[in-house]
């Protein structure tokens, strides 16, 4: 056990994972590669993390004991996902080496929080309303107009817990489906965007802070579907959003990583959507395409090691395979692009809208990336999804 520091926690030392999905399984991998040690507690037996950590706990996540558990045998403790409780973590902080801290996580765990603090430190985003009631929901309506977003303030993910409201006539229904999950509701104004961003960017608790290339990205459904790097924008552009990220990483005090997600409008204007105080699926293309990957760079500085390179190597296009894509990846793996990278990520089960693993597609630029993965037929022709 290490006593709450900035010490660097060297490789041999045990890692634990608070969290056993994918992200912790990549963390776990790049991680063993540098000598360390893993354990993560997850309810899930056999989850993706615990078939590449030394040890599984296998305990709910506000499982205080378990936790005091993972403490016991662990040199640093760090999260996978930002679902994980944050009492819990709370606990964890005094009694064991926690860099992230509890704060960014209650932050993150709530949109209402979390628009609130990057508001307050200067950072543009949509402008919302908090709503209790279909009253609210009303009011909030007239003065953000139509159409615009309702969304759970904690939970949901990949389009869950959110509904875009275009016509007055289904706030009622909207707010009641809403209104189950039995949080505070937030309602956001409409952002026209052009073209959704992301940023991960990393600091260790000595402060040094790095930023990965922006990356581009389409969805699906609600559910990311092609990273795209270097990204289509300007340089000018660029810049501005990685210096958005590293604002917010240093005026929250973030350790470790944390994925800015960003809307690009016609204009020009660049909004905050979401942070994620983690790896990020948009960030998978590091694993292949940069010096140092976001799971590397995560161990890096949770650990207080110095921050690697974030140099991109290649363009690169990252697609998600899903529940639905996973046999014809399968099917076709001797019809991959030699240089296609693929990583499964160890799930039992493969349904429909499941992340099931992902493929780096290298190419010399991201248009040849993006035919390369056209010509395989297994997703939705990206020409007709860019379109």
């Amino acid at each position: 056990m290490t006593t709450k520091d900035s010490k660097q926690i060297k490789p041999g030392s045990t890692l634990g994972i608070l969290g056993g999905g994918q992200l912790g399984r990549m963390i776990a991998l790049a991680g063993r590669a540098m000598g360390y040690r893993f354990v993560t507690m997850d309810p899930t037996a056999d989850a993706p993390c615990g078939q590449t950590a030394d040890r599984q706990i296998v305990a709910s996540y506000d499982d205080v004991e378990a936790a005091m558990q993972l403490a016991s045998v662990s040199d640093v403790i760090s999260y996978e996902f930002e679902n994980v409780d944050a009492q819990v973590a709370e606990v964890l902080e005094s009694h064991a080496y926690v860099p992230q801290g509890s704060r960014l996580l209650r932050i993150t765990q709530n949109r209402i929080r979390e628009k609130t603090a990057i508001r307050e430190i200067g950072i543009p985003v949509a402008p919302f309303c908090v709503v209790n009631s279909l009253e609210d929901l009303q009011d909030a309506v007239r003065d953000l107009g139509l159409p615009a977003v309702m969304k759970t303030a904690t939970g949901g993910y990949d389009g869950k817990g959110q509904w875009v409201l275009r016509s007055e006539a289904e706030l009622a229904e909207a707010f009641e489906t809403l209104a189950k999950a039995g949080t505070e509701l937030i309602v956001e104004q409409f952002v026209p965007f052009q073209m959704e961003l992301s940023v991960i960017a990393a600091r260790n608790p000595a402060g040094e802070l790095a930023v990965f290339p922006v990356s581009e990205n389409i969805h699906q459904e609600n559910i990311l579907h092609l990273s795209i790097v270097p990204a289509r924008i300007s340089a000018e552009v660029a810049a501005r959003a990685e210096e958005i990220a590293r604002t917010i990483v240093e005026k929250l005090g973030v350790v470790g990583l944390i994925a800015v997600e960003l809307f690009l409008t016609e204009d020009g204007q660049l909004y905050v959507n979401e942070l994620a105080p983690r790896p990020h699926n948009s960030g998978h293309f590091t694993m292949d395409a940069c010096v140092t990957s976001q799971f590397e760079q995560h161990v890096r500085a949770v650990c207080n090691l110095p921050l690697g390179s974030t140099e991109l190597l290649s363009s690169v296009v990252m697609v998600n395979i899903l529940g639905e894509h996973l046999q014809p990846v399968i099917d076709q793996i001797d019809k991959l692009p030699r240089t296609a990278k693929l990583h499964l990520y160890g799930k039992a089960e493969s349904k429909a809208k499941r992340k099931m693993g992902h493929i780096n597609v290298l190419a010399p630029t991201v248009e040849e990336a993006l035919t390369l993965i056209d010509e395989l037929k297994i997703w939705t022709n990206t020409s007709e999804v860019l379109s």
